[in-house]
């Protein structure tokens, strides 16, 4: 005969993973046929009665009473169950430890005024209130809860800057800080390598790569999965550059993410190269592979690890020299366009474009004194003139526009060569390029000028005059759409703007105790590789009445 017992443990709150193990178990027990661990909050309810086993005595019961429930062929099979759960807490409890326990989090931080952390994986819904307590005490936060709201997290990163403090998270699910694993981490050797990452897993490829490359890890910051994304705006992951930049263990500089929102990445790109040091960006899915002096885009997570192994060791190289104002690029070959600000939407936003990526520019309206690169080979430009290959007419009033535009920076076009295409094609472009450039030098201008050349060394135009004419003028001259990438990005990258944070001081990452909140198993995890841990048994406020919790939260902000 199928029966059905229960058990209610008044105030025992358990986390989600200790309660799923525990259901995992009871299912595997004798003659026990459904089971459920459960806190008896409103939205468990709802699971209980999907399952058939809510009772209507279980409404009476707070949201922080635990609940035990067994469906079973009989009633020994049922009360061994329920005894083998109360073995399973005992040895919870055990394995918990005999030291002394918190009951709130404001008595820790009180009487562990060296603890640098506080780690939390507590429910999402009371996370944020939590953290910014331990914000407020000058401590570090590592917040692996998730169901976070926007909101509070740009609130929480903002205070977190202003106070000099990390907030790594809401859903942060990896780091390694003063050579401690937090959360997911994994077991390697400290080194040179500082890591900073949207993406937990990885993050965790990444540092095991380069622990099988014979590299290791100084830090390893887990930023939270929604850092990098427009609302957010890479709070933490300029924290993280800054702090890694100053950070005497840290030679080169790995950041791991999908890919970013354009402004955030041509912001955190920008910012990345002005610390001294190599950094690579593995922006996984972002696209090929690409290198600016010191900072290097990769495409892979494999190719992040083994790019950031290379620069072990070596010197820094030098800056990129940085332009002002922006971009303006006139193209005559279509591909050659395509490919250049494919390349180009990566470092800059944003960037306006004929070519269906970017902004797109109405050929009919005024340019916008924005970056913009325009393919003036399209049929909307050729209608009722020649193409730009065959006469340059119409590019060359577009460049003496442009560079008259104080905000212009940066001129670019490209030549081809080869049969077909003017017999000069400089003849006229050089004189001018060189006259824009001297006019800009004599009204106090930067002006930058780069050419694409395209051609071969038997072409009729003489590819080797042509470039030597061209250079004479004090134009960059490039043979590959890499190369002027390059060189655009290198002149346009930021501009990076004034830090809004307060400096975080490496040296006390390493600082101990940590003082823990939540998910059992990471306090586990960090007394198992020698950490310290102050444990605070933390309960829903207000018995989990999340109306009654709200304005008691609402009474302690005043």
């Amino acid at each position: 005969m199928t029966v059905e017992r229960h058990r209610v443990l008044p105030g025992t709150y358990c986390d989600s993973v200790l309660l799923m193990r525990l259901q995992v178990a009871l299912e595997k027990e004798p003659g026990v046929t459904t089971a459920a661990a459960v806190m008896a909050t409103p939205a468990n309810r709802e699971i209980l009665e999907q399952s058939a086993l809510w009772s209507d005595e279980f409404a009476a019961h707070r949201p922080d009473d635990l609940l035990i429930v067994v469906r079973a062929e009989g009633e020994a099979a049922a009360a061994q169950a329920l005894e083998r759960a109360d073995t399973l807490l005992r040895q919870r409890s055990a394995a918990r430890g005999t030291g002394r326990r918190f009951h709130s989090l404001e008595r820790a931080l009180a009487e562990h005024p060296d603890a640098s952390w506080v780690a939390l994986s507590i429910p999402g819904a009371h996370a944020a209130a939590v953290a910014r307590q331990a914000l407020m005490a000058d401590r570090h936060v590592f917040l692996y809860s998730d169901n976070v709201s926007l909101d509070d997290e740009i609130s929480l990163k903002t205070l977190a800057g202003e106070r000099g403090r990390l907030l790594l998270g809401p859903d942060c699910g990896s780091a390694i800080l003063g050579g401690r694993g937090f959360g997911f981490a994994n077991r390697v050797e400290r080194g040179p390598v500082g890591l900073i990452g949207a993406s937990g897993t990885g993050l965790q490829t990444v540092c095991c790569r380069l622990d099988d490359l014979g590299v290791g890890v100084s830090q390893m910051i887990g930023t939270g999965g929604r850092d990098l994304s427009a609302a957010v705006g890479g709070r933490t992951t300029r924290q993280a550059l800054a702090l890694l930049a100053q950070d005497p263990e840290t030679e080169v500089i790995a950041l791991v993410s999908k890919p970013p929102a354009a402004p955030v990445a041509a912001g955190i790109l920008g910012a990345a190269a002005g610390i001294g040091k190599p950094v690579v960006a593995g922006f996984v899915g972002g696209g090929a592979s690409q290198r600016l002096g010191q900072i290097e885009l990769a495409g892979s997570l494999e190719e992040t690890a083994v790019r950031a192994a290379h620069w072990v060791g070596q010197k820094a190289g030098v800056h990129p020299s940085r332009g002002s104002g922006v971009l303006a690029g006139y193209f005559a070959g279509g591909t050659l366009a395509l490919e250049t600000a494919l390349a180009l939407a990566r470092w800059l936003d944003p960037l306006h474009t004929n070519l269906g990526i970017g902004r797109a520019i109405d050929p009919a309206a005024p340019e916008p004194s924005q970056h913009r690169l325009i393919d003036l080979g399209d049929d909307a430009f050729t209608l009722g003139r020649p193409h730009p290959m065959i006469d340059d007419t119409y590019r060359l009033a577009r460049l003496r526009q442009a560079a008259d535009d104080p905000a212009t920076g940066s001129l670019v076009v490209d030549v081809v060569l080869g049969d077909g295409a003017q017999a000069d094609p400089t003849g006229e472009l050089a004189p001018l390029l060189g006259q824009l450039g001297q006019r800009a030098t004599d009204r106090g201008r930067d002006l930058g000028i780069g050419v694409l050349l395209v051609g071969s060394r038997d072409d009729p135009q003489d590819r080797e005059a042509q470039r030597r004419r061209l250079a004479e003028t004090g134009a960059q001259v490039f043979t590959t759409v890499g190369e002027l990438v390059a060189w655009i990005a290198g002149r346009h990258l930021g501009p990076v703007p004034p830090s809004d944070h307060t400096p975080v001081d490496a040296s006390a990452l390493a600082a101990a105790p940590v003082i823990h909140l939540g998910l059992d198993s990471f306090a586990e995890s960090l007394t198992g590789q020698g950490t310290e841990v102050v444990a605070v048994d933390w309960r829903p406020p207000a018995g989990g009445n999340p109306r009654l919790a709200s304005i008691l939260e609402r009474m302690k902000r005043g």
